[in-house]
């Protein structure tokens, strides 16, 4: 056995998690767009900001199953391993079916580097102003539900080799964070 297999599955899961239990499906179009990132990165949160309208056309359109993985890299430069308690909440906010709009909100109010990222109680007002229920998401995140699903997810990354954020692969194969070069990977891909 090598690689992922390793690794113990988590307890819990989210709404929405791919079949390997290591990030979350949106769509089900005929290419696969992956894309690994991390909330505390501000390469990820440009390559949302450039890119991630274009992805969500083509998942709009049905061109795509866009998976996200989100990831604790970055947990060393902030002092409350926000890297990985952002990942997790994003696994509350898709089980309250609202990943998307979740981490686009969290890209948009991205603390910096180096220090506590943001609260819980920060959390809660993203996921309350995306529509989630303060009571069920609140929950979650107080109770770090999805805290070993983030630690799984990151680990699963690593065994497959993903070392840097945003890494973007189309149908298995590695391409540029962009979205001219993903569009053609799918248009390629679909053809």
């Amino acid at each position: 056995m090598s690689g992922p297999q390793l690794l113990k599955a988590p307890p819990r899961v989210p709404a929405g998690a791919t079949a390997d239990s290591a990030g979350i499906a949106l769509g089900a179009g005929p290419a696969t767009v992956e894309a690994y990132i991390d909330f505390l990165c501000p390469f990820c949160k440009r390559f949302e900001e450039q890119s991630g309208p274009a992805l969500r056309t083509m998942l709009s359109d049905g061109l795509i199953t866009l998976v996200y993985h989100p990831l604790g890299f970055l947990d060393d430069l902030s002092t409350t391993r926000y890297s990985s308690r952002a990942a997790a909440s994003s696994g509350c906010a898709s089980d309250g079916e609202a990943f998307l709009p979740y981490a686009e909100a969290l890209f948009a109010n991205q603390p910096p580097e180096g220090g506590a990222g943001l609260s819980n109680a920060e959390l809660l007002h993203i996921g309350s102003s995306v529509g989630l229920s303060p009571e069920s998401f609140g929950r979650c995140l107080d109770e770090g539900v999805y805290l070993p699903w983030a630690q799984y997810v990151t680990g699963t990354a690593v065994a497959l080799g993903v070392r840097a954020t945003p890494t973007v692969l189309v149908d298995g194969v590695p391409v540029p964070a962009n979205a001219r070069m993903i569009a053609t990977a799918v248009a390629s891909a679909v053809r």
